[in-house]
């Protein structure tokens, strides 16, 4: 039997973290208001982590929690406090960056378990040794390791390593990153990142005030430091036989239907290896399905070479996706065979859509009827978050996606 790795999702708000875990995420990283990397994010208010640390549990799965800025000297004065109370109301680990971090947490609760942040750039076996030997239980590997790195690394050390599958990739060295602060006064390492990378650049010549040149020969300019996302569910074998604790997604800024939709996919994958590692292959839906969300091209990363020209859109900072995601199920009735819809992109009465949901085999059918709360019959349903009925070809539970196909492959 091998080794089943951890399949940890990202949390952005507690919808998100209902999201994750009922499509078959085995653990959540989160954010509180404070002390995490992404600022401008939902986040949780400390009534909210309670209830997705409490939602983790009952599911019997795991809820970590990110801590993972690096802090200036003010931001130190409230984190003892903020530690101790996030060890108090049960989460089952903290991520952290900083070694000042590190020995706040260790001293505000010296039984909560310790997570070191890919911000720290771990990179070598040694390092990962010195993190185990301060007492940290797990280390989340820098982006820029290949494969053989990461192997050489299992091997030399007895700590739980984690590494990224799937998802954005940062253009500067495991997120560290100034641009932002420098364009825009915005310090991506305490969480309120730009994302200048993505932007269009030309190049000016100090003689020729006001005229701007292309780096690359494109009237639309080049978006030099935009790196493709980063996905590896073809690669999912040789991660396992690795012995790679856990497997994490990014993306807390993302909709649920990423999230959803990247975790099944991750989910059915991992699961039909562990079960059967000799007959195991690639199942062209897996890749289909991660065609269907909003996404820039493809990459392994760092994992199989040490980055290539390939990696990297000179032409556009634009998405692609291949559906919309239109509704959530929010209840379902047997005895009629109705299902209760939350809209959440205008849908109509005669358009083809298609059901996900967790654990189960999408399905297809026509919106042959809709009816608003009143029970009225309609023909569209405009409004953002209407609640709708309908009529369903075969059952669904809560949670359970709508989507489309969507006519626009390229999104800003």
């Amino acid at each position: 039997m091998k080794n089943k790795p951890e399949l940890l999702a990202p949390a952005g708000n507690l919808e998100k973290l209902q999201i994750a875990l009922n499509y078959g995420a085995d653990a959540v990283y989160m954010a509180g208001k404070s002390f995490g990397l992404r600022a401008f994010g939902d986040n949780f208010d400390d009534i909210e982590l309670q209830q997705g640390i409490e939602f983790a549990h009952k599911l019997g799965k795991k809820a970590y929690i990110t801590v993972n800025v690096f802090p200036h000297n003010d931001d130190l004065p409230g984190l003892p406090a903020y530690i101790a109370q996030l060890a108090a109301i049960g989460a089952d680990a903290i991520i952290v960056s900083d070694l000042g971090v590190f020995r706040i947490a260790r001293q505000a609760a010296p039984s909560l378990p310790i997570h070191i942040s890919t911000q720290a750039n771990t990179t070598n076996w040694a390092t990962v040794e010195q993190w185990q030997e301060l007492g940290a239980s797990r280390v989340v590997l820098a982006r820029e390791l290949s494969l053989a790195d990461i192997k050489l690394i299992k091997q030399k050390t007895a700590i739980e390593l984690e590494t990224f599958v799937h998802g954005a990739m940062c253009i500067s060295y495991s997120g560290r990153c100034l641009i932002s602060n420098y364009l825009t006064g915005r310090d991506a390492n305490r969480g309120e990142c730009a994302q200048p990378c993505r932007w269009k650049y030309h190049i000016t010549e100090e003689n020729r005030p006001g005229q701007y040149f292309p780096v690359h020969e494109d009237e639309r300019g080049t978006y030099l430091f935009n790196s493709k996302d980063l996905c590896l569910i073809n690669h999912l074998p040789e991660l396992i036989d690795s012995g790679l604790h856990s497997f994490k997604i990014e993306g807390r800024m993302k909709s649920i239907h990423y999230v959803a939709t990247v975790v099944k996919t991750y989910r059915e994958a991992i699961d039909s290896y562990i079960s059967s590692p000799t007959t195991f292959t690639i199942k062209e839906e897996w890749l289909t399905e991660l065609q269907k969300i909003s996404h820039r091209k493809y990459t392994t990363g760092f994992y199989f070479n040490k980055t290539t020209e390939q990696d990297q859109i000179y032409s556009s900072s634009s998405y692609t996706q291949t559906h919309s995601f239109i509704g959530l199920v929010k209840d379902y009735n047997p005895a009629t065979g109705m299902a209760t819809v939350e809209q959440r992109n205008n849908m109509k009465v005669g358009e083809k859509i298609e059901f996900m949901q967790p654990g189960m085999d999408n399905f297809a059918q026509t919106i042959t009827q809709m009816f608003d709360e009143e029970g009225n019959s309609i023909t569209v349903a405009p409004h953002p978050q209407q609640i709708v009925t309908m009529p369903v070809v075969e059952p669904v539970v809560p949670y359970a996606m709508l989507r489309r196909p969507d006519t626009r492959q390229e999104l800003e």
